[in-house]
């Protein structure tokens, strides 16, 4: 079956808790993330060149008029996007690339490559995605109000994904893309070059 790379992106509300289900995905080595831009501040425990790559927006902007990034958004005041040669470098070493990526910008990267697996990951309900947006007492009640009205206005654009993914469990969450990733290497369309082989031809 075909082992060449693919691409998948993982989306969902602020505390959907995408980053440790992506972190959970990646202790198989056949995963590796694609590391987002952004304009915003890093957080305590953020690094730059492996959570992110932390820029200014001048820095952003050049990236943009020299097209290095697939796609670019503002999201709560600060910028994000992907840069294009880290995506391209990792699929053609086989892997698997998870994008993790807000809802606007997936649906350009699908455009740009159509083969991209679309997976929209979300808690079990709007009362549980509050409670853990409360739980990082990071964010001003403010932000925190900002980021459930953002949710709901992604929600309105599931049926433009492939998959969803309810992520009550990281571990199950996380074996539910295993075997999505796992589906989708099996599709026949990915796997043309096996027709000769089951036909018989030389």
């Amino acid at each position: 079956m075909n082992d060449k790379g693919i691409l998948i992106i993982i989306s969902g509300p602020s505390g959907a808790g995408k980053g440790t289900v992506v972190e959970q995905l990646k202790k198989d080595d056949s995963y590796m993330l694609s590391i987002s831009a952004t304009t915003r501040e890093p957080r305590n425990n953020e690094k730059n060149g492996v959570h992110y790559f932390f820029k200014t927006m001048e820095e952003f902007q050049n990236m943009i008029d020299n097209n290095k990034l697939l796609e670019y958004a503002c999201f709560c005041g600060n910028y994000y996007g992907t840069p294009i040669d880290y995506v391209n470098e990792n699929i053609r070493n086989n892997k698997v690339v998870i994008l993790e990526i807000e809802v606007q910008g997936a649906l350009k990267v699908k455009e740009i490559y159509p083969e991209a697996v679309l997976i929209f990951l979300t808690p079990p309900n709007m009362e549980e995605l509050e409670k853990r947006l409360l739980g990082r007492a990071t964010e001003t009640p403010e932000k925190i109000e900002l980021r459930l009205k953002r949710a709901k206005e992604e929600f309105d654009i599931i049926d433009k994904y492939d998959y969803i993914v309810i992520n009550d469990s990281v571990e199950k969450a996380a074996c539910d893309i295993n075997c999505i990733v796992k589906s989708e290497k099996m599709k026949a369309c990915r796997n043309l070059n096996l027709k000769h082989i089951l036909k018989g031809d030389n």
